[in-house]
């Protein structure tokens, strides 16, 4: 049987696919984008090749995630435009799991500039669609943008310790660990979106 040949295109949305994978079981450090290729039955050089270098692949995994998203909003404000339609969508996202948790990794490394402008204009960009979408108030478009965060903390169950920034760190002991991931996460304050995240309110809601 003849196979078919895939497109670069086609090949760079596997690779993509792989990387969501790979990046969201081990975070942006701990990935090497061989690993990547093996998962997307491809050669590392081909990925060099597709996206070159592993920053830049993780970027673009990044922008795959927040892209799911803002589509994930717009197709429940289709059919209800307010935050709660928007939360159940973000709810069912919830279930590919590391999916988001790219999301929380691209936070983690935003100590290095090229990552944290783009997490932080994303995750802006979806605070805007959000109000562009419902006719929220800033207010309220601020308070379900945090509870987004929230809800991306809550089902990391191996974590054991957040850090924000230079804030005493506080723990979250749960009943049962799940998939690899790290035990100790650190969130430097200047890697958080530019919408205010008070850590006492993160703290209260963990």
């Amino acid at each position: 049987m003849t196979r078919t040949r895939l497109t670069a295109a086609e090949r760079g949305e596997e690779v993509l696919e792989a990387a969501v994978l790979a990046f969201g079981a081990s975070g942006y450090a701990g990935t090497k984008t061989d690993e990547i290729a093996r998962l997307a039955g491809v050669s590392q050089p081909y990925v060099i090749r597709l996206f070159g270098t592993k920053q830049q692949l993780f970027l673009a995994t990044v922008q795959r995630v927040c892209n799911r998203i803002e589509q994930a909003f717009r197709d429940a404000a289709d059919q209800q435009a307010d935050l709660a339609s928007l939360g159940q969508a973000y709810s069912a996202l919830m279930t590919e799991r590391e999916l988001l948790v790219v999301l929380l990794h691209g936070f983690a490394a935003s100590g290095e500039p090229a990552i944290g402008d783009v997490v932080r204009e994303r995750f802006g960009g979806i605070y805007r669609l959000v109000r562009e979408l419902t006719g929220a108030s800033a207010e309220d478009a601020r308070t379900f943008s945090h509870q987004l965060i929230l809800e991306l903390l809550y089902p990391l169950q191996s974590i054991r310790k957040i850090e924000i920034g230079h804030h005493a760190p506080f723990c979250r002991h749960m009943r049962r660990a799940s998939a690899p991931l790290p035990s100790i996460i650190h969130i430097s304050a200047e890697s958080l979106p530019f919408i205010p995240l008070p850590v006492p309110y993160l703290a209260r809601g963990l």
